[in-house]
């Protein structure tokens, strides 16, 4: 409820008492103190939805469309929380309000596209890709624009989206040799481009049928009749040298040196005292690390309590730092889901400290969930910008560097 009268009250920005009065104030005395009032409605928003609190995130942003009704940037993050909360057609209003003022906006037309997916509307969320695709070739960003114009052509098929796609490739090819971003947009869009010609050679497959014809195999039949002559004269030799076979194999002469080399074996080993100090540091190499793991996993529990009862006590500060401690050594100790645990019990005593964000991330991509990494870290670098943070932007891109340098949302971020 309280999400729905968020969304539903923010300002076009095309008219009305509200938007001129607050226009009117961002360019009179007091635009600095707007300013820092719009600052810190986006960074409640952000801090709101970085710890999960959607309703609270949506207030914070339509507080920010209020004082600053001419910008976008609030009403595409309410259309992110609402996409979030399930409320797809709430967030398409959102999203194409946040367009109504910007009409590039990539944030708004990203959104926008994904959430027109889920709804099962693929030729609009094409549409919408196709415009994002213009803006970001319009801005410089060819790679991202050909990677975008692909996802378009993968929702809906057309001979002009084919075009441009082939188009933008040749384009990227020529304008940036050997990048790897943009090697990587050539391959995907050469990728999609090619079954369309090569599909055509495919039913010429069944011409293997001709060999199938040469069932009559008739040849070994007269394999059989040689073999037919054949026991008569091995049953002729075996019958000959029976009794020679006897008396000529002198088994006891074979047994003999294989005993006295047997006897000679265990001589020699004992002698050899060489081999024994090399299996002893082998056996101290395997015993080495089966309590390694068990230690680091031991000590986030231990740390782990200590955190919990710092935190009932009313210490907060020690709280945050022993929970953070234990996060990272449930993660070392491959307990993911309890390092998860920890840091956001962590949060509730310090929501905005990036340390637990960017350690979360870090956990979010060890167990796969990509989109849950990239949204954080999204919120997590418009917090820094907000508050000049530049320690916490050049951790945060050295997270992107690592990790996720193909997400084109980030990389721009981080540009």
């Amino acid at each position: 409820m309280t999400g729905s009268k968020g969304s539903d009250s923010r300002p076009s920005g095309k008219g009305g008492q509200r938007a001129s009065r607050g226009t009117a104030a961002s360019t009179g005395r007091g635009s600095g103190s707007l300013y820092e009032r719009y600052k810190d409605a986006l960074r409640r928003g952000h801090v709101a939805a970085l710890r999960g609190r959607h309703d609270a995130a949506v207030d914070a942003y339509g507080e920010a469309a209020e004082i600053a009704p001419d910008r976008a940037l609030p009403h595409a993050s309410i259309g992110g929380i609402l996409a979030k909360m399930d409320r797809p057609a709430d967030a398409v209003v959102a999203y194409e309000r946040a367009l109504d003022l910007a009409p590039r906006d990539e944030a708004a037309l990203r959104g926008l596209a994904e959430v027109l997916t889920r709804l099962g509307r693929p030729t609009d969320a094409a549409s919408v890709l196709d415009r994002l695709s213009d803006a970001l070739d319009h801005n410089g960003r060819l790679a991202d624009a050909t990677d975008t114009a692909r996802r378009a052509l993968e929702l809906a098929e057309s001979r002009p989206r084919r075009t441009h796609v082939e188009e933008l490739a040749t384009r990227l090819r020529a304008e940036s040799p050997g990048d790897e971003t943009a090697e990587r947009a050539i391959a995907l869009a050469m990728k999609l481009l090619e079954p369309a010609e090569v599909a055509e050679p495919e039913p010429a497959e069944p011409e293997p049928a001709e060999p199938e014809a040469a069932e009559p195999e008739a040849e070994p039949e007269p394999e059989a009749e040689v073999v037919e002559a054949e026991p008569v004269e091995v049953a002729e030799v075996e019958s000959g040298p029976e009794p020679e076979a006897g008396p000529e194999p002198e088994v006891i002469e074979a047994d003999a040196p294989a005993t006295e080399a047997a006897e000679a074996e265990p001589v020699e080993t004992p002698e050899a005292g060489t081999s024994e100090p090399e299996l002893e540091p082998a056996e101290a190499v395997r015993t080495e690390p089966v309590p390694e793991p068990v230690e680091p996993a031991g000590l986030g529990i231990a740390l782990g309590v200590a955190a919990e009862a710092r935190l009932y006590a009313g210490d907060g500060a020690e709280a945050r730092e022993g929970l953070l401690a234990a996060a990272r050594a449930h993660r070392r100790a491959g307990r993911l889901i309890a390092a998860v645990d920890a840091c956001d019990l962590a949060i509730g005593v310090a929501p905005a400290d990036p340390d637990l964000h960017l350690l979360l991330a870090d956990l979010y991509l060890d167990r796969g969930w990509r989109t849950l990494a990239v949204d954080k870290l999204l919120l997590l670098g418009r917090i820094a910008e907000l508050d000049a943070d530049a320690a916490t932007r050049e951790r945060l891109c050295a997270l992107v560097t690592a990790r996720l340098p193909d997400e084109p949302r980030l990389v721009e971020m981080c540009a």
